[in-house]
C-alpha cells in the first residue's frame, strides 16, 4: 500500500490594496498581521493617501519584510494637499523603495468636486512615475475618460485600477497601457452583477486580489472594519464566478502583483 502525498501548501495571496497604516489598526495591527498570515496572505501593499501620512507609513513598512510602500495625493484629500507635498513625495519616491505611485486618481463623484485642480494634482503625479519608471495605483470614480485620457498624456504604462467597476470597453484601454484590475470585497456581495460580469470576463493575467482594508467590507463583514485576513473570501467568490480552481486563481493573481511591482513572492506555495 501506498502512502497518500502530503498535500502541496496553499498558494500565497497577495492583498494588493490594504491601508494598514490607518489608525483603524493602532490596537491590534500586529495580530491582524498574524491572522492574514495564517490565512495565507504572503505579501502586502500599502498604499498611501497623504503627506501627513507618509513617514508612518514608511515606519510601519520598514518593519516588516512582507509589507511593501506605495506613495501618493489621493484625490479625496485635495483640502490638505500642498505644492511641498508634492515636493516630499517627490523626495521619497527617490530615496525610499517604493512599489508604485499610488494611490492616485481621479474623483467626480465627490461633492462640488475641481476637475481642473484633481486632473493637475493627477497629471503630475503620473509624470514622477513615468520619469521613475514606477507603475501606479489608480482611484478612479465616474473619472474613466478622463483617468484614460491622462494616461495618454503622461505616456504611462501600468499599474492597477483599484475596485475596477468599469466597463469591458473602457478595461480594455486599461489593458492596452499594462493595467491589471483590483477585485475586493464589493465582489462577494450577491447583487454586484457588473463586478460579477468583469469578474468572469476579463482576463485571468490581468486580475489582482485586494481588500482596501479598513473600507469595502465583504458581505460576511458589512458594517465591520475591513482586514486583510478576509482576503480568501474574495479568492473563494472570484474562482466560483470563474468556475476555475482556487489554487489556480491564486497563484495567477499573485505572479501578476509580482510581475507588476518586481517582488520575489513564491506563488506556488
Amino acid at each position: 500500500m501506498t502512502d497518500a502525498l502530503p498535500a502541496s501548501p496553499a498558494p500565497l495571496l497577495v492583498d494588493s490594496h490594504c491601508h494598514l497604516d490607518f489608525p483603524e489598526f493602532d490596537r491590534d495591527r500586529d495580530q491582524v498581521l498574524a491572522r492574514a498570515r495564517a490565512a495565507g496572505v504572503g505579501a502586502f501593499i500599502v498604499p498611501g493617501t497623504t503627506a501627513a501620512r507618509f513617514p508612518r507609513l514608511l515606519a510601519l513598512t520598514a518593519s516588516e519584510a512582507d509589507l511593501h510602500p506605495a506613495l501618493g495625493l489621493h484625490p479625496w484629500f485635495m483640502d490638505e494637499h500642498t505644492p511641498e507635498d508634492l515636493a516630499a513625495l517627490e523626495r521619497l519616491a527617490v530615496s525610499e523603495p517604493l512599489v508604485a505611485i499610488g494611490e492616485i486618481g481621479l474623483d467626480f463623484q465627490l461633492p462640488e468636486y475641481d476637475a481642473p485642480a484633481q486632473v493637475a494634482l493627477f497629471e503630475a503625479q503620473l509624470r514622477l512615475a513615468r520619469r521613475l519608471e514606477l507603475p501606479v495605483i489608480l482611484h478612479i470614480r465616474k473619472a474613466h475618460q478622463a483617468v484614460l485620457e491622462a494616461l495618454h498624456r503622461t505616456g504611462v504604462q501600468g499599474g492597477i485600477c483599484h475596485a475596477f467597476n468599469g466597463s469591458l470597453q473602457q478595461a480594455e484601454q486599461y489593458m492596452k497601457l499594462g493595467f491589471l484590475f483590483g477585485f475586493g470585497g464589493m465582489l462577494t456581495y450577491p447583487n454586484a452583477r457588473r463586478l460579477h460580469r468583469l469578474a468572469r470576463e476579463l482576463p485571468l493575467d490581468h486580475l489582482v486580489l485586494e481588500t482596501d482594508a479598513p473600507s469595502m467590507s465583504g458581505a460576511r463583514h458589512r458594517g465591520q472594519r475591513n482586514s486583510p485576513e478576509f482576503l480568501p473570501e474574495v479568492l473563494e467568490t472570484l474562482a466560483r464566478l470563474r468556475e476555475e480552481e482556487p489554487r489556480e486563481i491564486a497563484s495567477r493573481t499573485t505572479q501578476n502583483v509580482a510581475r507588476l511591482f518586481g517582488l520575489k513572492i513564491d506563488s506556488s506555495g
